[in-house]
């Protein structure tokens, strides 16, 4: 991989935190830094992040999510979400990394409409930049919505995560045939940003290392799997629903995904050099549902379900709600729900407090199995 040496400030920083720890630091703390320092990461910076198109008017975007795609989503996403409201007696959304508002405007006006009971809609989201866009387009819900820069110790109601797990930092892991290392970031000659790999007790969930071939790299997710726990720890009473990209474990540990799943996003284009661009580009990496469905499990919650979005949309009414749309507005809702967009690729996953509900997003179609 061709190293290219950057100026910025947010590449001193990091440079400056490769010194501090030695001269190697980790991947997941790479990724920390490149998506979240404050003022310079990516999602920290005033960059647009979300659209259609990779230029234009509106000064272009690197990627789009589903509620950007159509309001169709949030509208069905809302049916779930007053089930599961009503089902755990509580009044209370909490969303976590709202991009845009697009989905809590979607999710708020499907619940008005539903006449639902909601005392407040809340935003967690560490993104000043983003907020304000947030508060711009949720201005005529005035006190009803409320931004946090952290949870509180313990809550109530229904938590919504839409494409939040895969921005969360990851380890590296990389097998040269005989034996494990983690891969992380040190500074070459010119002070170019580089891959080096030092030796680690850290291994995939999976047994046996002749499952991957050497030259094999694949990650683990402690962070979203801690993430999960938390939300465990202080979730009284409610109902957790996580949207993502990603698979279960058997699948995201396949001898065949030898080189991992990370990715990076940049005006819409997909390339997998996290090391270049830094705070101008998105970094990712899959969803291992195994592991969260587990993190959530061990921490006392009940799995409701996980399926794939196509099946989660179809069972919250996606086909009514397209049967009175328009011919481009429906256009725009099938990349929600076909296999070679979004439909296959995105699961949900559901969890409750206590013993649970049956849940209408995994009515038909629960692949909670397969986890």
């Amino acid at each position: 991989m061709m190293a290219i040496k950057s100026d910025g400030p947010l590449d001193a920083l990091v440079r400056q935190a490769i010194t501090d720890a030695g001269g190697w630091l980790g991947f997941d703390h790479f990724m920390a830094l490149a998506l979240y320092a404050p003022g310079l990461g990516y999602y920290s910076n005033q960059r647009r992040k979300f659209g259609l198109m990779p230029g234009g008017k509106d000064g272009g975007s690197d990627f789009v999510t589903a509620p950007e795609l159509s309001p169709l989503f949030g509208r069905a996403l809302a049916v779930q979400v007053a089930q599961a409201l009503a089902a755990t007696s509580t009044t209370e959304v909490w969303e976590f990394g709202a991009g845009t508002g697009a989905l809590a405007e979607q999710v708020l006006q499907a619940l008005d409409a539903q006449a639902c009971p909601l005392t407040r809609y809340n935003i967690v989201d560490l993104s000043g930049s983003l907020r304000q866009r947030q508060a711009e387009r949720l201005q005529a819900w005035g006190d009803k919505v409320k931004w946090w820069d952290q949870l509180p110790a313990s809550f109530d109601g229904v938590l919504l995560g839409n494409e939040v797990l895969d921005a969360m930092p990851v380890q590296l892991l990389a097998f040269d045939g005989q034996a494990w290392a983690e891969r992380g970031a040190v500074l070459g000659p010119d002070l170019a940003f580089a891959f080096a790999d030092r030796p680690t007790e850290a291994r995939p969930p999976v047994e046996g290392a002749l499952h991957f071939p050497p030259g094999a790299v694949t990650e683990i997710h402690p962070q979203a799997e801690g993430f999960v726990r938390t939300l465990a720890a202080g979730l009284r009473r409610g109902a957790i629903f996580l949207i993502d990209y990603g698979f279960p474990e058997a699948e995201y540990y396949h001898p065949q995904r030898s080189g991992g799943t990370l990715m990076c996003h940049h005006e819409h284009r997909a390339d997998a050099d996290p090391l270049v661009l830094l705070g101008q580009k998105d970094i990712t990496a899959h969803v291992n549902f195994s592991g969260i469905a587990l993190a959530g499990q061990d921490a006392g919650l009940s799995v409701l379900g996980y399926t794939n979005q196509a099946h989660f949309l179809f069972n919250c009414g996606l086909v009514g709600l397209l049967e009175t749309a328009g011919l481009a507005e429906r256009v725009m809702a099938h990349k929600l729900i076909a296999e070679h967009e979004m439909g296959e690729l995105f699961k949900v996953i559901g969890f409750a407090t206590g013993d649970g509900f049956d849940a209408i997003g995994f009515a038909a179609g629960d692949r909670s199995h397969s986890l």
